[in-house]
C-alpha cells in the first residue's frame, strides 16, 4: 500500500453529464424508449452539479432499474436537501452511500482509515475486513474470502473504489469519497499524525497512524482510554520513514490494547518484536512487512486466532518459530522477498492456509515437499524453491498438487546446482519430480526455473492444462525439445529464455500429432538467450493468428525461419540475432518495431503502419531509416542508436514533413551531423540526445517551436556550443535535462540560456561544475522542480535565491551541497521555504545474494533519504 497522486476533476458539460449517466443507468438499453425515465433522469443529473463521480455513483444505483417509482424515489430523496455539519459532502454521494446494503456500509466506512490518495490492494483490504469481523455472515456455501471478493467488486461497480492509474493492481478512493467515509465513520475510525490534537474517545475502535506520528507517553495516555481498540495500523508512504517502535514502547502498547484484532507495523523502524505480543489473544492480522525484525518471538505461536501474517521484505528474518504449526487458524502467510529460507516443521498442519507465497525445501530434506500434501485450500500463486533437494519423485507425488484446484499460479525453481555429482542421473530425477508435480487443470500461470531434465512431462501440453494462460520457462542446460505448447487452448503468453540445449524448434512445438489449430489464443511470444538455437521450422497455415507481440532477443545463431503470416501482430522485436537472414514478418497492423544487432535481416517490405520504431546499428539505419520516415505517416516515436558510418543525407526526406512524430531519441550517434532537419517534425514535443560525442550543433534550421522536453547526455561538443542553442525562443519548452561533466564551465546556466517557460530543470553528472549562475535563474518564473545529481564539486545554489515558483528541490549525491543545505546546515535558511526538499545520497553496499532466498537478488546501493515539508 502506498500513496498516489490526487486528481482534481473539473465539472462536466451538461451534454457530457447526460451521456455518462445514460451509459450507466440505461446500461445497454436505448434511453429513447423510456421517455418517462429520461425526464426524471435529467433532473437527477442536474442535481449532481456536473461532478463525474456523483453522476457515476447515482447512475450505478439506477443501473438496469427501469421502474419509474425507483427513479422518482431517488429524485425526491431527502438526502439532496440534508443539512448537517458535513456540508462539504456532495448530496449525490451521500445518497449513494445511503442506498448501500448495511454490510457494504460497514466495509466502506472502514476505509476512512486510509489517507487521501492512498493506494491499497484488493486482497489486503479483504483480509482486513475479515480480521475485523465485517465478513462474518452465516453463509453456508461461501468462504469469507469469497464474500469479501463479492463486497469489494460491488463497491468497485458502484464507483466507491477505482483502479489506480499508476499501478493497475492497486485501488484508491476519490477524495470526495474519502471525505464521505470519514463523515459516516465519525469517531469510530481515526487517522492521526504529529498534528493530531483531538481526544481519542471511548467510541474509537480503529486507528491509523502516519509516518509523522510519534509513539510517546501522550499517545499511550490517550489510547488507554479506548481499551476496546480493534485496529492499530501504521500507514507509511515512503520506505524508511516509518514510526519508531522500540521494545519499551511495544510493551507499554501491548499492555493497553488487549482486544486488538489488527496490528500493522508495516515499514516501521522496528528490529525486534517483543514477547508481549502474546497479550493480544484476539489478534487476527499482523503486518511486519518492510521492517528489520530479525526474529519472531516464540510467544507469537500462542496467537491461535491469527489469520494473516505478512512478512514481505523482512530480509533480516531468516526463520519462523519452531512451534509455528500451532497457529491453526492461519489463512495467509506472505514471506516474499524476506530472508526466510526454510519452512518450519509440520507446516502441513496449517490446513486453513489459503495464501502461501513461498515454500522452501531444505538440503537433505527433500521430503519437506510432502508437507504441501494437506494444503488443498491454497489460492493465488505458490512458489516452490530448491526443488533440487527433492531426490525421490514419490515425495513430490505426495505434495498432491493435482488436488489444489483453487491455485492459479505455480512457480517451480530448481535453484543452485553447484556441487552436484552426476548430472545425467540428476537430470532423470528432475524429469520424474516434475512429472509428479502435475498441477490441477484449473492452473492459469506456470513458471519453471532452472529445470535440467532432457524433456518435459506429457502434462505440459495437450488437454491436461486447458485453462493455462501464461507459461514462463527460464534456464535449462539439458532440455533439447520443447513441449507441444501449441495445443494449449487458452495459452496467451509464452516466455522461453536461456534454454541452452535447444538447436531446432520444430513441428512438435505446435503439436504435430494434432489437427487442432496451433497457438489459437497466443498473444505474446518471447524467446531470449537461446545460444544454440539455429532453426525455427515455422508452420504453414493459420496458427498464431492472434499473436500481437513477438520478441526474439540474443539468439546469435538463429538463421531461419520466422513465421510470415501474423495478421494480428502489433509489436515486433528482433535483437542481437547476428545470423538471422530471414525477412521481417508481414503484418499490416505492426505499430511497434525494434531492430538491433541483426545486420543480415532482410528489409525489403517494412510495415507502413508503424507508430514506434527503434533502430540500432549503422547498417540498419542506413538501410531502413529513410524507408521508415518516408512510408509511415503516423509515426509517433523514433529512436536511433549506434550509428558509426559516414554522414548521411537523403534528399527525399526534405520533401516531406512528419506531423505525427512527437518523440525523437538519438543515442550513440558517431557523426557530426544528421541526415534531416528537425523542423520537418511539426509537432515534435520530446527530443533526447545520448552519447553523441561528435555532434557539434543542432541540425540546420534549429529546434522546432513545439518542443516541450529536451534531454542532452554525453554530448560535450554540443554543450560547448550552447551559446548557439537559441533555447530562449522555445516558448513551449517545459523540461530540460543535461548530463555532462561541463568541463571548462565556470557556472551554469548562463543568462537567458533557458526559456522562461521552463518548469523542470535537471543537472545530472556535472562532475566539473562548481557553481550555479543566479543570473540564469532570474527569469525562470515558472520553474517548479530542480534536480541536481552527481555533482561532487558543486558548492552552492544560486547566490541570490531560487525562483519563488519552485516547489520541489532534489539534491542527490552532491556531498558539498548536502553538508551546507541539509536541515540545520549553514544554508538551510535559503531553501527551507520550498514545500518539498529531498537530500539523498548513495552508500555502496557489497552485493550479497543471500540477502533473501529468491533466485537472484542483489542490493547494490543503500539510499538514505531526508524530506522536509
Amino acid at each position: 500500500m502506498n500513496s498516489s497522486q490526487i486528481l482534481h476533476l473539473k465539472p462536466l458539460e451538461k451534454e457530457d453529464c447526460w451521456k455518462l449517466f445514460v451509459n450507466l443507468a440505461f446500461h445497454d438499453k436505448d434511453a429513447s424508449k423510456y421517455p418517462n425515465l429520461v425526464s426524471v433522469g435529467s433532473k437527477i443529473v442536474n442535481k449532481c452539479g456536473g461532478l463525474p463521480l456523483a453522476i457515476r455513483t447515482v447512475g450505478n444505483i439506477l443501473r438496469a432499474k427501469f421502474s419509474q417509482h425507483e427513479w422518482v424515489k431517488i429524485l425526491e430523496s431527502d438526502m439532496w436537501n440534508l443539512s448537517d455539519n458535513d456540508s462539504s459532502i456532495n448530496p449525490a454521494l451521500r445518497l449513494s452511500y445511503h442506498n448501500l446494503p448495511s454490510y457494504l456500509k460497514r466495509c466502506f466506512a472502514y476505509c476512512s482509515l486510509f489517507p487521501k490518495g492512498y493506494e491499497f490492494y484488493k486482497d489486503q483490504l479483504i483480509q482486513l475486513w475479515m480480521a475485523e469481523g465485517l465478513l462474518n455472515f452465516c453463509q453456508i456455501n461461501k468462504s469469507e474470502e469469497e464474500l469479501g471478493t463479492e463486497f469489494f467488486n460491488d463497491l468497485v461497480a458502484r464507483s466507491f473504489f477505482q483502479q489506480s492509474r499508476r499501478h493497475g493492481s492497486c485501488f484508491t478512493m476519490h477524495d470526495l469519497l474519502n471525505d464521505l467515509a470519514k463523515s459516516v465513520s465519525g469517531d469510530f475510525c481515526l487517522q492521526i499524525d504529529s498534528s493530531f490534537d483531538k481526544e481519542i474517545t471511548k467510541r474509537t475502535r480503529h486507528i491509523s497512524c502516519s509516518h509523522k506520528f510519534n509513539l510517546d507517553d501522550k499517545f499511550l495516555e490517550h489510547i488507554s482510554k479506548c481499551n476496546r481498540l480493534h485496529c492499530l495500523m501504521a500507514l507509511t508512504w515512503e520506505i524508511g520513514r516509518g514510526v519508531l517502535m522500540n521494545s519499551n514502547d511495544q510493551r507499554a502498547l501491548f499492555s493497553r490494547i488487549k482486544y486488538l484484532r489488527v496490528l500493522s507495523f508495516n515499514n516501521c523502524l522496528l528490529t525486534e518484536l517483543v514477547d508481549d505480543i502474546s497479550n493480544l489473544k484476539l489478534l487476527r492480522y499482523l503486518d511486519l512487512s518492510y521492517t528489520k525484525v530479525k526474529r519472531l518471538p516464540d510467544s507469537i505461536c500462542v496467537l491461535h486466532n491469527l489469520q494473516t501474517l505478512l512478512l514481505t521484505w523482512c530480509y533480516h528474518l531468516t526463520e519462523l518459530p519452531l512451534d509455528f504449526h500451532k497457529l491453526v487458524n492461519l489463512r495467509n502467510l506472505d514471506v516474499r522477498m524476506s530472508g526466510i529460507n526454510m519452512m518450519p516443521n509440520h507446516i502441513g498442519n496449517l490446513k486453513h492456509l489459503q495464501t502461501l507465497t513461498s515454500f522452501f525445501i531444505r538440503k537433505h530434506s527433500g521430503f519437506d515437499v510432502k508437507e504441501l500434501g494437506n494444503l488443498n485450500n491454497l489460492q493465488g500463486t505458490l512458489s516452490i524453491f530448491r526443488l533440487e533437494n527433492v531426490t525421490d519423485p514419490a515425495d513430490a507425488m505426495e505434495a498432491n498438487m493435482k488436488q489444489k484446484k483453487h491455485l492459479e499460479g505455480l512457480v517451480l525453481d530448481w535453484g543452485d546446482k553447484f556441487g552436484r555429482r552426476n548430472e545425467n542421473e540428476d537430470s532423470i530425477i528432475e524429469r520424474n519430480v516434475l512429472e509428479a508435480l502435475q498441477p490441477n487443470g484449473n492452473m492459469k500461470r506456470l513458471t519453471v526455473l532452472r529445470y535440467d531434465g532432457t524433456s518435459f512431462p506429457s502434462w505440459f501440453g495437450g488437454t491436461h492444462l486447458p485453462n493455462l494462460v501464461s507459461i514462463t520457462l527460464t534456464e535449462s542446460k539439458f532440455c533439447f525439445i520443447l513441449p507441444p505448447f501449441g495445443q494449449l487452448p487458452s495459452l496467451k503468453e509464452l516466455y522461453i529464455s536461456s534454454f541452452y540445449g535447444i538447436e531446432v524448434i520444430g513441428p512438435e512445438f505446435c503439436g504435430n500429432d494434432s489437427s487442432n489449430l496451433p497457438f489459437r489464443s497466443l498473444e505474446v511470444l518471447k524467446f531470449e538467450e537461446m545460444s544454440a538455437w539455429k532453426e525455427w521450422c515455422s508452420f504453414e497455415g493459420e496458427g498464431l493468428s492472434c499473436l500481437k507481440d513477438l520478441s526474439i532477443k540474443r539468439c546469435p545463431w538463429l538463421r531461419r525461419t520466422l513465421p510470415q503470416h501474423l495478421p494480428s501482430l502489433n509489436k515486433l522485436v528482433i535483437s542481437d540475432c547476428q545470423h538471422l537472414e530471414d525477412s521481417v514478418p508481414k503484418a499490416a497492423s505492426i505499430h511497434e518495431l525494434e531492430l538491433r544487432g541483426c545486420e543480415k535481416i532482410l528489409l525489403k517490405d517494412l510495415p507502413s503502419s508503424l507508430k514506434k520504431a527503434r533502430i540500432h546499428g549503422t547498417r540498419l539505419i542506413e538501410s531502413c531509416l529513410e524507408q521508415i520516415l518516408f512510408n509511415n505517416a503516423f509515426l509517433e516515436e523514433l529512436k536511433m542508436h549506434d550509428f558509426r558510418g559516414p554522414n548521411l543525407k537523403w534528399s527525399s526526406l526534405d520533401l516531406q514533413t512528419h506531423d505525427s512524430l512527437g518523440t525523437l531519441s538519438i543515442t550513440s550517434w558517431y557523426s557530426s551531423s544528421f541526415p534531416f532537419a528537425l523542423d520537418l517534425f511539426a509537432n515534435l514535443h520530446s527530443l533526447h540526445f545520448y552519447d553523441c560525442p561528435w555532434l557539434e550543433s543542432f541540425p540546420k534550421g534549429g529546434l522546432p517551436s513545439t518542443l516541450q522536453k529536451l534531454e542532452i547526455e554525453g554530448c560535450p561538443k554540443l554543450v560547448a556550443s550552447r551559446e548557439d542553442w537559441g533555447f530562449f525562443k522555445l516558448h513551449s519548452l517545459k523540461e530540460f535535462r543535461v548530463s555532462d561533466e561541463l568541463a571548462n564551465v565556470v557556472s551554469f546556466p548562463e543568462y537567458l540560456l533557458l526559456p522562461s517557460s521552463l518548469s523542470v530543470l535537471e543537472l545530472i553528472g556535472c562532475s566539473k561544475l562548481t557553481t550555479t549562475n543566479y543570473m540564469g535563474f532570474l527569469h525562470l518564473k515558472s520553474l517548479k522542480s530542480f534536480h541536481i545529481s552527481g555533482c561532487p564539486r558543486l558548492q552552492c545554489l544560486p547566490e541570490e535565491s531560487l525562483p519563488n515558483s519552485l516547489s520541489v528541490l532534489w539534491i542527490h549525491d552532491c556531498p558539498l551541497l548536502k553538508q551546507r543545505y541539509q536541515k540545520n546546515g549553514e544554508h538551510w535558511h535559503k531553501i527551507h521555504h520550498i514545500p518539498s526538499v529531498m537530500i539523498t545520497w548513495q552508500m555502496k553496499h557489497a552485493a550479497h545474494s543471500s540477502v533473501c532466498s529468491y533466485p537472484v537478488f542483489y542490493v547494490k546501493y543503500l539510499c538514505f533519504i531526508f524530506w522536509w515539508n
